[in-house]
Parts: C-alpha cells; structure tokens; sequence
C-alpha cells in the first residue's frame, strides 16, 4: 500500500537534484512510499494519489540517521568509571577489560535483550540504521557469540576481537594477535561484514593492526579502523592505504593524515559523545571539510567512553565544539553514515532510496542543534513501516 507524506514544511533529501544545497532542501513538500521505498519526491501541491495519508502538518522530514559505529553488544555498568573521570582522573583504554569480564558472564539471552534494548532506543530517536561491534569477549566463543546475536538485529556487524589484548595474553600480545588473525577470525568472518582495529597506545600499534584488517579483508570483510583518538599514531594513513570505509575518531590529525583523508574513498567519522564523555579535545571538523574529505557523524555508543545512542545529541554537539553548521552536521549523521557503511539505499530521500524517515515535531532540521537536548522525534518510518 502506497502512502503519501504531505504537507512537509522542509524536506532533506540529501539529492542537490531535489532541492536547493547540498541538502537538496524542499519546502511545501511531499513523499510518496510504496513497497518499502521511496516512490516519488516533490511539491506537496503536485503530488499524486496514494492509498494512504500522514499529514506532516508543516513539520521537518529527515533520512534516518545513520549510526556507523557502536559497541552494543556488552553487559555490566560502568558508572564507577564515568564518575571517576569527571571527578578528575584521566581516560584510558583500559576500561575495556571490565566490559569484557561482566559480558562474558552474561547469557545470550541477556545480550540479546540488552542490544535489543538500545537499538530500540536509538530507533526511537531517528536511528533507522546501526552498526554493531563486537569486541567485549575477546575469546573465539564469546567474540563469535557477539557477532551472531547482533546479526539479529542489524546487517552492519563488525569483527572487533582486536579492542584490546584479551586479558589472558597481557604478557603475549603477539600471541593474542595470532589468535584474532586466525582461529578468532575463522569462527567471526561468517557473521561480519566488517574488521575493525582498536589502532592506539594501550591497544594495537601500526604492525600489529595491518596484519589483524589484512587477516580480515582476505576473508572477505571490509577494513575499517579506530584511528587516532587517544594520540596521533599510523591509523588514518593504515586506514586510507588498505582501502578502509573509515578511519572513526580523528580526533589528533597532522595535516599529512587530513589531506590523506581528503584524497581517498576513507570517510572520517567523528565521534563526539566519545570528547564529551571524556573531557578529551574534540576533533576539528571544520578542517576535515574544508579539504573536502568526506565526515560522518555517529555516536559512538558504548558502556564506557560515549553511553548515549543519540544522534540529534551528537548533531548538537558536533555544531556546537566542532566547527560545523546545522546543515554539515544533519548532513553527516545520515549521507555521510552511509558513505561510511557503503550504503547507497540510505541517508538520501529520492526515488529508488529506501523509505527510512525522520519526522521532527520542528519546522526544521536547524531544531536538531538550536533545540538541544529536547525529544523533537515525532514520527520514524524504516523500510515503509511506521516505527514510533
């Protein structure tokens, strides 16, 4: 059954053939979604018949956000933590190591409900699309078991046995490695889509992540890095050089790793719940953009470092301390997520695109960082469905 989606007072088709910038901005507009997909695109006062009407009533519609990156799979709290940090001590990697231990004690079925949990939140905040990491079991059971229970829920999963050295190889990290690139790897490739690597002091350094993406891309995943959160280090240039779809974090860039960033397919993905949660220095969008390398937003969502599955929050923030406009930043948080998913059916709203729809109770996507911190959701559509 066709649906017509009428009297939208703003319309992101993030299509320049559509509308006017690189949104491909309409007002008085409507959307016609049939089959799952988007069937037609225009004025609100040409649009023709459909079987049913949701009436906009002059409000925002939006792609679904793309959130291109999180860490979903997990159990335990870490609160403690968190509140250590703001009372002064600094971040580490090494918190990872207290997910790991309280996901491995969990039962599927609590992983399962627990993913559940946050990706039926993220929905309801205009998430249509999610990446999910494993990387909190660190052993070939519990890394292979992650990968599964997330396969459930999204097709966007990504091997991360490479998070940190398991706990059992502190004093054979070497070791450790042999086993991600190999017997880890066997039982992870047939639920992944991507291989990831916690590139950074404390984690993997330059030679060991080359030969965890290369074990992976030979086994058909695609390579995608944590690069340069923490400190500057080899990962944006191990990320462009292998083809990864992105080098996520950015946060410490020399203007080497930025104009390599700028002349490849690599999408940086920023992550500033990670910054606000850890009092780090946010990274420079503003810098990423003018060269024209391509930016994604995303959330980062995880139970340590950036424990928010918000989006709008991000857009927010992402105006606010990284330099970017409204327009950049909804602009990243749905086309520049599905570059960096190598998606072609999401973040647009044209003919042809899959009918993931945001629906902000405010005239404009502007809302998203004037208004931060409101629920402005009004309506979610994933695949032709009304969701929220």
């Amino acid at each position: 059954m066709s649906t017509l989606i009428t009297d939208i007072g703003s319309l992101v088709t993030n299509d320049p053939a559509h509308g006017s910038g690189p949104l491909g901005l309409l007002t008085d507009a409507a959307v016609i979604v049939d089959g799952g997909v988007i069937a037609w695109v225009g004025r609100a006062v040409d649009a023709p018949a459909a079987d049913d009407r949701h009436d906009a009533a002059g409000r925002a519609l939006l792609p679904g956000f793309v959130d291109s990156h999180s860490h979903l799979v997990f159990a335990g709290d870490r609160t403690a933590e968190f509140n250590a940090r703001m009372s002064g001590q600094a971040y580490t990697a090494g918190g990872i190591r207290t997910t790991v231990a309280a996901t491995r004690a969990a039962t599927d079925e609590q992983l399962d409900a627990n993913l559940a949990r946050f990706v039926g939140e993220a929905l309801r905040q205009g998430t249509t699309t999610i990446e999910c990491k494993s990387g909190y079991g660190l052993t070939v059971e519990d890394e292979a078991r992650a990968l599964r229970i997330a396969a459930a829920h999204t097709p966007e999963t990504t091997y991360l046995g490479a998070h940190v050295v398991a706990p059992e190889y502190a004093d054979d990290p070497a070791g450790y490695v042999a086993l991600v690139t190999g017997e880890m790897l066997d039982a992870c490739a047939p639920h992944a889509r991507w291989v990831d690597v916690f590139c950074e002091n404390g984690a993997f350094d330059g030679d060991q992540a080359r030969a965890i993406l290369t074990a992976g891309v030979k086994r058909g995943l695609t390579p995608r890095v944590h690069a340069n959160q923490l400190s500057y280090g080899p990962g944006v240039q191990l990320a462009v050089e292998l083809g990864a779809a992105s080098a996520d974090h950015c946060t410490h860039l020399t203007d080497e790793d930025v104009a390599a960033l700028a002349g490849s397919e690599t999408v940086a993905t920023l992550l500033p719940g990670a910054e606000f949660s850890t009092r780090a220095p946010y990274p420079d969008a503003r810098r990423l953009i003018d060269v024209g390398a391509t930016v994604a937003l995303s959330t980062d969502c995880n139970p340590g470092s950036s424990f928010t599955s918000s989006m709008a929050f991000c857009v927010a923030v992402a105006v606010r301390e990284m330099g970017m406009t409204p327009d950049e930043a909804v602009h990243a948080a749905t086309a520049g997520g599905a570059r960096a998913l190598r998606r072609t059916d999401v973040g647009w709203i044209a003919p042809g695109a899959r009918a993931d729809l945001l629906l902000l109770d405010a005239p404009s996507h502007v809302h998203l960082a004037y208004r931060p911190g409101v629920p402005l959701t009004a309506a979610v559509w994933r695949a032709g469905v009304r969701e929220v």
